[in-house]
C-alpha cells in the first residue's frame, strides 16, 4: 500500500542578523520537544503561502509579510510521509505568542538547540551553504 502525503508548508523566518527561528513541537504531538522550523499542514484548496500565514497566526500569534518559497523536500516518519514546502519569510508583525505552550528560540549560525526534527536536516545544510559554511550533520544529531 503506498503512503499518500502529508503537504505541509513551513517557515524559515529569518531576522536582518540572520537568525533564524525554531520552536519546540507541543507536548501531546509526535517528536513532542524537538526543536523546528514552524508552520503546519495544508488544508485542500489551500496555497502553500495563505497555509503558513493560517499557521504561523495560530502557532506564533504574527502575521508575516510574503512567503519566498524557496524549496520542496520530503521525509518519511514513521507516523507520516511529509511533503515540506519550505519559505523564507523576512518580514512579520505582531508579538510572538506561544499558542501551543511551545518553545521559541533565535539561533545565530549553526544552530545549538537540541534534538532538532529530521526533516529539517536539508534545509540546514543548505543554509549553511548559503553562508559558505562546513555542513556536518552529526553536528545537528543527524
Amino acid at each position: 500500500m503506498t503512503r499518500r502525503h502529508t503537504e505541509v508548508a513551513v517557515g524559515v523566518l529569518l531576522r536582518p542578523d540572520g537568525s533564524l527561528l525554531l520552536s519546540t513541537r507541543p507536548e501531546g504531538k509526535v517528536y513532542a520537544g524537538y526543536w523546528e522550523f514552524p508552520g503546519g499542514k495544508i488544508e485542500p484548496g489551500e496555497s502553500v503561502e495563505a497555509a503558513l500565514r493560517r499557521e504561523l497566526q495560530e502557532e506564533l500569534g504574527i502575521t508575516i509579510g510574503a512567503a519566498h518559497r524557496w524549496k520542496v523536500t520530503e521525509h518519511d516518519y514513521p507516523h507520516a510521509l511529509v511533503r515540506l514546502h519550505w519559505c523564507k519569510v523576512f518580514d512579520w508583525q505582531g508579538d510572538f505568542e506561544m499558542r501551543e505552550g511551545q518553545a521559541m528560540a533565535w539561533q545565530s549560525w549553526p544552530p545549538v538547540v537540541r534534538p532538532l526534527l529530521p526533516g529539517a536536516f536539508p534545509v540546514l545544510q543548505w543554509l549553511a551553504e548559503e553562508r559558505g559554511e562546513p555542513f556536518d550533520a552529526a553536528l545537528f544529531g543527524g
